[in-house]
């Protein structure tokens, strides 16, 4: 099976999406819009607890009839009378602020509410695709990260809530495929940057702001970790591959292989397409208390491609596309 032809798979079925205004989620939304340009009449669901972002966000579909906005938020129980074929939980506190300032907001909200929605996957007889985070590994020895590996993370560091809550939401899920027959896959995203910045506070998110704004880019460390990084329209299509092809209770890394570089290499590259410089600064205490301390977060991408996925966007070319034409 190739991207060509999902339209015969995804006709005329009903999709729920939850963290529908997220990067990922979003662009996943996008996709599946642009399929039904072709005829595909899929009928998508979209969760959030922002209406007035996600309004914002969807305008262009908001009136559409195959598109449908719920409002709520995934950490309180709920049931919707509609035969979903296909359930993708992608609501999640993934901001490194929330880490610093609402450690056990963010664990609640990741455990809850994959439990919720593992709740209604059993209910409804239908797959659900969790997107869980490649900060599931941990600290490691230097080498990729495959999906049998299991690298240390200290669980009694606040910082942990992320990590530890994506590891237990995981288990939490095979638990359910074990126990209850639910049918569930997992996507491992690396670090995922797109067009949409706005209320992004991730470290890449700030420094594509800046640049876009003409701004010099603020380094508030030495730039030494080194991280895997994918275009967030390559991480959209991956997830129909996992969602479609991917074997349940099997995880799946998403990462660019042509995409792997240090944080100050990143910078460099940003500073010097967008044509500003580089300003190294110190953190705040808070900021300190969102950072994580991984030096190597490198994600093997074998397995997915084994589906027959491949990315398109190299580094350059998707920061190129941003800076200049978005």
């Amino acid at each position: 099976m190739n991207a060509e032809t999902f339209i015969d798979d995804l006709r005329d079925k009903n999709i729920l999406i939850t963290g529908a205004s997220g990067l990922i989620c979003s662009s996943f939304i996008d996709l599946l819009m642009r399929y039904n340009e072709q005829g595909a009449h899929i009928s998508i669901y979209a969760m959030s607890r922002n209406e007035e972002y996600a309004h914002k966000r969807f305008e262009t579909y908001w009136e559409n009839p195959l598109f449908s906005f719920i409002c709520h938020n995934v950490i309180d129980p709920f049931t919707l009378d509609i035969p979903f074929d296909y359930m993708v939980h992608g609501a999640s506190n993934a901001s490194p602020k929330r880490y610093a300032t609402d450690p056990v907001g963010t664990m609640k909200s990741n455990i809850w509410g994959v439990s919720n929605l593992l709740e209604l996957a059993k209910e409804k007889k239908t797959r659900l695709l969790y997107i869980s985070s490649g900060e599931v590994y941990g600290e490691g020895d230097g080498s990729d990260f495959s999906e049998s590996y299991s690298g240390y993370v200290d669980c009694l560091n606040p910082r942990a809530c992320y990590p530890s809550s994506k590891r237990a939401s995981e288990t939490l899920c095979v638990a359910y495929k074990e126990q209850h027959g639910v049918d569930v896959v997992i996507a491992r995203p690396s670090h995922i940057y797109g067009p949409d910045t706005g209320c992004d506070d991730r470290a890449f998110a700030q420094f594509l702001r800046k640049a876009k704004a003409g701004e010099d880019i603020l380094l508030k460390s030495d730039g030494s970790q080194v991280r895997s990084y994918c275009h967030v329209d390559d991480c959209a299509l991956a997830l129909l591959y996992i969602l479609l092809q991917g074997e349940s209770g099997e995880a799946y890394n998403i990462a660019n292989r042509e995409s792997i570089l240090s944080i100050k290499e990143l910078v460099e590259m940003i500073a010097n397409i967008a044509g500003v410089k580089i300003v190294y600064d110190i953190p705040s205490e808070l900021e300190l208390k969102g950072y994580s301390k991984v030096q190597r977060a490198v994600l093997d991408s074998s397995k997915l491609e084994n589906l027959g996925w491949k990315s398109f966007i190299d580094l350059k070319m998707g920061i190129t596309r941003i800076l200049k034409f978005n």
